[in-house]
């Protein structure tokens, strides 16, 4: 097959970095060297990068999971077209529209115009889905899979307890655990609700009335992105022989020791790169059983205010930016 025309890609690039740790205002433009692909990688030219808890978490501290410090790039999620491929590459080519998680959790700069990361961190974008979705779907995506599928191997009739089901990982796992034919139960405020069933949740808490621990009783799995005293009380829903999934790193709050006793099995889980898992996701976005709600979308230059909008937990949804048009 012939190689699809791509411009050259410029010298330099527009990316948002940050010096110092700090609030969203550190983050700042600025115009950068463009990266080149190594062996075994693509340039990717970058439409739209998802907004995660991680980027701004990150952005506080002033330093990655890995210790890299400033300065630095945030973002992991990515949704663009291949620019350039690297030495040995086989499974791109210039002009192929990817998405991907890459390099996780150590730093992937999709806060730019341009990323370069192993080609097989990357998937072809889901027929159907725009680069704003697509972008929004890499990161929160391959948690909910990776957790409800790899590691709680979910099955049909299973009963499972997604917290903050509205998120950016609950809406889609709470999807993602309905396409694997489980009984799907989801907390979140009561104006989220009617959301929540049409993504096909079948049991609804609204955690600011009701408690979920006095009600919900014989499940499976719960998968815990809030932490806290939310493991302890969770671990009163589970069944013997259920599942406690945490994607929060654990402190010393965590009941490892509370869950042996309770004959149930208490994990943290950190997502990884998977192109296995983004092209399953795929294959549910284009079977009409997994959609991603984008809750704002701002452009690159005001990444600050879409850490700003993250940060109240008040979103339904990701948070995705505009890159390139």
């Amino acid at each position: 097959m012939p190689q699809a025309t791509v411009s050259p890609a410029p010298a330099t690039m527009r990316a948002v970095s940050q010096d110092t740790p700090g609030s969203p205002d550190v983050l700042k433009v600025v115009e950068m060297p463009r990266p080149r692909p190594g062996r075994g990688e693509i340039l990717v030219r970058v439409h739209a990068a998802g907004v995660n808890p991680a980027d701004w978490k990150t952005r506080e501290r002033g330093v990655f999971a890995n210790g890299a410090k400033p300065p630095f790039i945030l973002g992991f999620d990515v949704s663009g077209v291949v620019a350039e491929t690297g030495d040995g590459v086989t499974l791109f080519q210039p002009g192929d529209e990817v998405f991907g998680m890459p390099r996780f959790p150590h730093p992937a700069g999709a806060y730019a115009e341009y990323v370069t990361a192993p080609a097989r961190h990357f998937a072809p974008r889901p027929k159907g889905l725009s680069h704003l979705q697509a972008g929004a779907l890499p990161l929160a995506s391959l948690t909910a899979w990776q957790a409800l599928v790899d590691t709680a191997h979910v099955q049909p009739g299973r009963r499972v307890l997604i917290h903050a089901a509205a998120g950016g990982v609950g809406h889609l796992a709470v999807q993602i655990a309905k396409a694997r034919g489980a009984h799907v139960i989801g907390t979140a405020s009561a104006a989220k609700h009617e959301l929540l069933r049409s993504l096909g949740a079948d049991e609804l808490v609204d955690y600011r009335t009701e408690d979920f621990a006095e009600t919900v009783r014989d499940v499976d799995v719960v998968l815990d992105s809030l932490g806290g005293e939310n493991w302890v009380r969770s671990l009163r829903t589970l069944r013997p022989g259920g599942t406690l999934i945490s994607i929060l790193p654990l402190d010393d709050a965590f009941p490892y020791q509370k869950a042996e006793a309770a004959g149930v099995r208490a994990v943290f889980m950190l997502v990884e790169p998977d192109q296995a898992g983004l092209r399953a996701i795929s294959s549910l976005v284009e079977d009409g059983r997994l959609r991603v709600i984008a809750d704002a979308v701002f452009p690159l230059e005001e990444a600050a205010a879409a850490h700003a909008l993250g940060e109240t937990g008040r979103t339904t949804g990701k948070i995705v930016l505009s890159v390139t048009s």
